[in-house]
């Protein structure tokens, strides 16, 4: 097995709704904002080699939405998925499974691509399956209020049509010891509807994708929950698991949203669980 960091292209966010009750004096130390209170945010996937797989976890904003819309994001530096790809000698028919984390659209928008004509939609990686969950799905396609903005339809019904789309089989249990697609996979429920953290052995150690449940090294602290979860003290206790389970077994943080951190371990000290250490993905495992 291979894993690849994959940047798709860095965007902006308001630093209040991706910090809620917290204090700007605070959470700016960690996350500085500019002149319009927007802090950096990346968009890292990961590609996993596995035999004969090609497996691309989440896939970044995508680039059919229109300027007005990515006019919200504030879109900046030169990474995008393809050129990511080709850097590592990959193009995106060469994909085998999409792995979703969520559907939200900085998840899966890259998922998605306009057909030749511009007349519709279609998927971005023809040879790939596309896997994210029942329950989620069926949260998804059927949103509520707060969430509608983020689940975009043609980010989602091509999946379908075009006969692409799988659910990752789970039990009961919030810890999937092993999918489909060879990890195990973490469901969690506090930013949506069971979100997939994705668990990967590698190399001996534990790399773990942290998605949306702890989206920076800012938000490592238990109360630093984003706005915009659905149930932020649901959130909070998934959380205070996690990072516990994090330090006794030694899992390497991997983040998806941290556009200048890669990596991290944690470490419990006497305000609770804190960051250890930082590092790129090269320094951890070349």
């Amino acid at each position: 097995m291979q894993l690849h960091p994959v940047e798709t292209g860095n965007f902006k966010l308001d630093g209040g709704a991706m910090f809620g009750v917290v204090p700007k004096t605070i959470w700016q130390k960690t996350n500085p904002a500019d002149t319009n209170n927007l802090i950096d945010i990346g968009a890292r996937s990961l590609l996993i080699e596995d035999g004969k797989r090609l497996i691309l976890i989440d896939t970044g904003l995508g680039n059919k939405q229109s300027d007005k819309f990515f006019g919200y994001y504030h879109r900046w530096g030169d990474h995008t998925l393809d050129g990511s790809l080709a850097k590592l000698g990959f193009h995106r028919d060469d994909i085998t499974d999409v792995f979703m984390t969520h559907l939200h659209f900085d998840h899966c928008g890259g998922s998605i691509q306009w057909n030749k004509n511009r007349t519709g939609h279609e998927p971005a990686f023809k040879n790939a399956l596309f896997w994210t969950n029942e329950n989620h799905w069926e949260w998804a396609t059927k949103p509520n209020a707060r969430e509608k903005a983020s689940f975009l339809y043609e980010n989602l019904l091509p999946m379908q049509e075009s006969g692409q789309l799988q659910f990752i089989q789970r039990d009961d249990t919030a810890f999937l010891e092993e999918s489909e697609l060879g990890f195990g996979i973490l469901f969690v429920d506090g930013h949506t509807e069971k979100q997939m953290i994705p668990h990967i052995k590698y190399k001996n150690k534990t790399l773990v994708y942290t998605a949306d449940l702890i989206p920076t090294v800012g938000h490592i602290p238990l109360p630093y929950v984003i706005g915009y979860d659905t149930r932020p003290l649901l959130t909070l206790s998934e959380k205070e698991v996690f990072l516990n389970t994090a330090v006794e077994n030694e899992h390497y943080l991997f983040f998806e949203h941290d556009a200048h951190n890669e990596i991290c371990t944690l470490q419990h000290t006497e305000k609770g669980v804190r960051l250890n250490e930082i590092y790129t993905f090269d320094e951890l495992f070349s």
